[in-house]
This record gives structure tokens, C-alpha cells and sequence, in this order.
């Protein structure tokens, strides 16, 4: 069936992936640090296990506080104090981040909801360490300036670019469902976003189900208008902070440290915006107004897993279950665990 994406077929192909994982282009950062990880009383003492221990950073993003933690050096300087080192890999969206935890190429990531329940019908083992978004204004789906789409229905028979298995792709199946369509009413074409970008921006697809800040660029640069976002779906898609299994279990202290060096990097982005701009803008070659935009649409956070957005993640499970995408009942809580933020918490001065 055209444009059908089913999960169980994505998660076979995550059995030869593990066999097959190339990580072509993954940068390699050695920001130098320009402020400290501050330690105290309060910091977990490390263990010796985690000397000499690489630890394997995924990111997908060139702003926001993880790139500016990379940047600054400060997970090299956290680390470097029990003596870890640190390596980070790059990615161009969430779903591959789970065929390279479970061949161990990466330990910690940063992704939204669709790509996590991907990952735990695929049987990869990861946890959900906290929620670095409420996924209020995550994604939309994108119609060019002056297109003939003005709504939902208009998407039947039309060609939609979007990344398979991520939280664009739960954005989309929510509305079809609105719309009364189904992924065999459109042309799913999946690209991930350096590929759908040109191809929206020449037309080649006639949609475009994304996120930031692909959305802020298209709207606020070419004329884009939304056709679709959270709000007019009553949804939210969360993003996770997640960390592989098993590195957690052997270096427990490494995983609170890097919540703590991530909670740094989101402090300082709030009580010096216009440093964290001026970065961002010369990364993305975007202006320093769109990175604004941008940065006011975010709600970058540092929070436990709460019953709500437990509550949240099942009911899209269980969305995608019924709509075919996902062939496992997922029970979402079995991937969460909250006891390293609130570790953190209880550190904080």
C-alpha cells in the first residue's frame, strides 16, 4: 500500500542495521570550555569504572542548549573530571538514533516521542531519562506560499515528505484521521529533512510534515503557512532525554552528571539569550530574528517524566496501534526512569 509505514517493518530493518550501522559524516566536537561544571558537596562521587570510559553523545540539532553545551566544551569538562572522555555523533533526525544505541555507538540522545516508541517496539534497549520538551509547538505540517491546499482534505492524492518514524510522522497519521484520509489516500514520501527541504522548497512534494526549525525557516523566509500544528490537533509531542540501557546501569554517575551539564547549558541559554542567538545564527546561517522566533516557540526543559506525559505517550501508542502503524501494544512506562533527574534535583543548590 503506498505510503504505508509500519513499524514492524521498520523494526526488521533495525535487526540488520545493527549489523550494518554507518555513522558516514558524524562530527566530532572539541569545543573548549568557557565555564566550568560546578561541583559541591552535593555531587555524586564517581566510581572507577567510569575512568577511561567514552562516552557517546547523538545530536540532531545545530541550537538550543545541547549544541551549546557542545559547543562551550562542557560535557568534555564534566567528564574529563573522572576521566571520560567524550565523542559525539551526528544525526539528521530521531528514529536513527535507535539502531546506533542498540549497536552501542551512542549512549545518550536527544528525540522526540514517535522515534521512542519506534525504538521500544524495535526491542532496543534504551530508557527515557527526563522530558527536554512538552512538544506543545514541535512539529506542522507545511503547505508552500500560495499552494491550492487550504485544508486537511485537500491532501488527498498529494505527495507529503516526512521523516519515517518520526514525531512528524504521529503528526501526520493525527491529521488524516482529522481529515477522514488514510496513508493510502497520499504519497508518503520519506525524506529526511536535508532532502525534504529542497524538494518543498521546489515543489517536488506538495507538504511537508516537519519541525524546528525547518517550520520557523519556511514560515518566517519563504511564506509557508502551517496546515496543520499541536494546537489546531490538541496534541503534544513531547521530546525525550534518553540514554542506553546498559550504559546506565554500569555508569549511573555519568548519567547524572550529564543531566546536570544539560541543565548548565539550559540555564545559561535563558540568562544569556542574545549569546546563545548570536551561535546559533552563525551555525544555521539563519538571522539572528528567525533564531528568536525560533528560540520564543521552544520550551526547552530539564523535568522528570511525569503521569501526564506518561498518560500523553500511551495515548499515541495506542493511537498508532489503531491506526496500523504500530503491530505491538506498547506499555510506554517500561522505558522511564525518573531516579537520574531526581538526583539532580537534589544536587541543585
Amino acid at each position: 500500500m503506498a505510503g504505508r509505514w509500519v513499524v514492524n517493518k521498520w523494526a526488521c530493518g533495525v535487526a540488520s542495521l545493527l549489523m550494518a550501522v554507518v555513522l558516514a559524516g558524524c562530527g566530532v566536537s572539541t569545543g573548549q570550555a568557557n565555564t566550568s561544571l560546578k561541583g559541591g558537596q552535593n555531587e555524586a562521587k564517581p566510581t572507577s569504572s567510569d575512568a577511561g570510559v567514552t562516552v557517546n553523545i547523538g545530536t540532531q540539532s545545530l541550537m538550543g542548549p545541547m549544541y551549546l553545551a557542545e559547543k562551550k566544551g562542557w560535557f568534555e569538562q564534566a567528564f574529563a573530571r573522572v576521566g571520560a572522555k567524550v565523542k559525539w555523533v551526528q544525526f539528521t533526525s530521531g528514529p536513527p538514533f535507535f539502531p546506533a544505541i542498540a549497536s552501542n555507538h551512542i549512549d545518550f540522545g536527544q528525540v522526540g516521542n514517535t522515534p521512542v516508541l519506534v525504538g521500544q517496539a524495535a526491542n532496543v534497549n534504551f530508557t527515557e531519562i527526563a522530558v527536554d520538551s512538552s512538544g506543545k509547538n514541535g512539529d506542522a505540517l507545511l503547505v508552500p506560499k500560495d499552494s491550492s491546499l487550504h485544508s486537511l482534505q485537500d491532501l488527498k492524492g498529494k505527495k507529503v515528505a516526512v521523516a519515517q518514524g518520526s514525531s512528524a510522522y504521529n503528526q501526520l497519521y493525527k491529521a488524516l484521521a482529522k481529515a477522514g484520509l488514510t496513508t493510502s489516500d497520499i504519497h508518503i514520501v520519506q525524506l529526511q529533512p536535508n532532502e525534504a527541504q529542497p524538494a518543498f522548497e521546489s515543489h517536488a512534494v506538495d507538504a511537508w510534515a516537519t519541525w524546528d526549525p525547518y517550520i520557523t525557516e519556511e514560515v518566517s523566509l519563504h511564506g509557508a503557512e502551517e496546515l496543520a500544528t499541536e494546537q489546531s490537533l490538541a496534541s503534544a509531542d513531547p521530546g525525550f532525554t534518553i540514554v542506553r540501557s546498559k550504559f546506565a546501569q554500569q555508569h549511573p554517575d555519568l548519567v547524572v552528571r550529564f543531566l546536570k551539564v544539560y541543565q548548565q547549558a539550559l540555564d545559561y541559554q535563558k540568562a544569556h539569550m542574545d549569546e546563545a542567538i548570536q551561535l546559533y545564527a552563525k551555525s544555521t546561517h539563519l538571522s539572528p530574528s528567525v533564531i528568536r522566533q525560533m528560540l520564543e516557540n521552544e520550551d526547552d526543559e530539564n523535568a522528570p517524566v511525569t503521569d501526564e506525559v506518561v498518560k500523553e505517550q500511551q495515548q499515541t501508542a495506542d493511537f498508532l496501534y489503531q491506526q496500523g502503524a504500530l503491530n505491538t501494544k506498547l506499555d510506554v512506562s517500561k522505558v522511564v526512569d525518573n531516579q537520574y533527574i531526581e538526583q539532580v534535583a537534589k544536587q541543585s543548590p
